[in-house]
């Protein structure tokens, strides 16, 4: 049901990057980092964590969490899931790094979060059948 799974954080230079690999573990336990250091667009440093994620387990733990999440949240991604879908199947979530480092799962809009992509195994492989396999498993 999901190919792969794949996030992104932004460690700004005022952010402890300690605290924000705690925040992505609160939702991925078992990863490793790829790390690289760039600069912001007033020079500022900043390092962005991310990898891809394909381990069936790692997904399926992920999965499971997810699908426990408050049902506040879990509306939250109900509702624009038209919206957080593209027409390639890919599923784009925003977590809150603040409320992750304190072990919650809270959806926000705004950019400054770590970005999840979820790639739905959807056959045919149209937006439409993708929805309706992400509203299954979200339950």
């Amino acid at each position: 049901m999901i190919h792969n799974i794949s996030y992104r954080v932004f460690v700004h230079g005022t952010e402890n990057e300690d605290k924000i690999k705690d925040a992505l573990i609160t939702l991925f336990p078992n990863i490793s980092f790829e790390r690289e250091e760039t600069e912001g667009y007033y020079k500022n440093p900043v390092i962005i964590l991310k990898e891809k994620i394909d381990k069936k387990r790692e997904i399926k733990e992920f999965i499971q969490r997810l699908q426990n999440i408050n049902e506040k949240e879990k509306e939250s991604i109900f509702h624009d899931l038209e919206r957080k879908m593209d027409d390639n199947g890919n599923l784009f979530l925003r977590f809150n790094k603040q409320e992750a480092y304190h072990g919650n799962w809270k959806i926000v809009e705004h950019g400054d979060s770590i970005h999840v992509r979820i790639k739905i195994a959807a056959y045919p492989a149209k937006k439409k059948v993708a929805i309706k396999i992400a509203q299954d498993i979200l339950g």
